[in-house]
């Protein structure tokens, strides 16, 4: 692992089938960043990814199981560094942004810092991923917080402590968003950089899919919101129980109290039914919402129990020998 200024600095690119870019790419890292190791892990490509990549100078390894959130987790286990850089290999991000993330992450003492794309939600290559953008994005501020303005930005840097400590359990290309949900879940400080975001090249093509990769990112929302915020979905659900409930049941009471029957059995059975329903939801959410929260408290001890790197210890004794100047390093 080469040595940058003090900090060890690993640019990971995933790669599927991007023989046409991924050389530039890797030569671009390379001279931005001279010190960095740059890795490629090519995730069954059949175009000769691996081989332009080994040319270029890269350290290539292979990850089997498809999907961009296999090969995300597989680098960080694999790889040992003070400081990530994340990019893709189609050449749509510009190397020579590493070091401005880089320098962002250490002055603001951050531990992920997010290269958002300039004009992705007006124009993302195709009208579908542009509004798709707009849609997600609004719904990941609804859900999670307002701490991001582009959760798919695939140009990131991270500290060590994150990458250690991040559990990626998503397959493929929701694992932006998941990234800034274990952000947001474990409060941990994040910034976010404006770039210039580009085209692919001709011969470079997209591996998007505007629907089936909606389908699964919206899946993939509703799962994390399940798992960072049960009682709220849970709450949901309970809430429109218990209105149905009562809707059905208003029209049963009103008779009864009027004639002193009860003329509609089945109804008034089912509405019990309903408000046993939503009473056992909302008991769900209560014990789920304490089971998340011991969760994340403890995925927050084993965060902060990992040990500080160059790039988050170096930081903080610049800061404390000359104050105001917290980006010295």
């Amino acid at each position: 692992m080469s040595d940058s200024a003090g900090h060890r600095v690993a640019v990971l690119l995933p790669c599927y089938n991007e023989a046409a870019t991924i050389a530039g790419v890797v030569r671009g890292f390379r001279e931005a960043l001279p010190d960095a190791t740059i890795y490629v892990y090519d995730n069954n490509s059949t175009d000769g990814t691996a081989l332009q990549a080994m040319l270029a100078g890269a350290q290539v390894q292979r990850e089997r199981r498809q999907g961009k959130g296999h090969v995300v987790r597989r680098m960080f286990a694999d790889v040992d560094a003070d400081i990530y850089i994340m990019a893709d290999g189609d050449g749509t991000y510009a190397p020579e942004d590493a070091e401005e993330l880089i320098r962002t992450l250490l002055s603001e003492r951050a531990d992920m810092v997010v290269g958002t794309r300039r004009g992705v939600h007006h124009d993302a290559g195709r009208n579908g991923h542009a509004f798709g953008n707009r849609l997600f994005n609004a719904l990941y501020r609804f859900l999670f917080g307002t701490g991001f303005t582009d959760i798919f930005s695939g140009y990131r840097a991270f500290s060590r402590r994150f990458a250690k400590s991040f559990p990626a359990v998503s397959p493929g290309f929701e694992i932006e968003t998941e990234m800034s949900v274990h952000a947001a879940r474990l409060k941990l400080p994040v910034a976010e950089l404006e770039l210039h975001y580009g085209r692919r090249p001709e011969g470079s093509v997209s591996k998007l899919s505007t629907f089936r990769d909606g389908a699964r990112i919206l899946w993939m929302f509703a799962m994390l919101a399940k798992e960072t915020r049960p009682f709220a979905v849970f709450g949901v659900f309970a809430s429109l129980m218990l209105a149905a409930s009562l809707g059905f049941m208003t029209p049963v009471l009103l008779e009864y109290f009027q004639t002193g029957l009860v003329s509609r059995l089945p109804t008034w059975i089912f509405s019990l039914a309903l408000l046993m329903i939503g009473l056992l939801l909302l008991t769900a959410g209560l014990i789920l919402d304490s089971l998340a929260r011991a969760r994340a408290e403890h995925l927050r001890l084993h965060y902060m129990n990992l040990p500080l790197g160059p790039a988050e210890v170096q930081p903080r004794k610049a800061a404390s020998a000359r104050p105001g100047h917290a980006d010295a390093a």
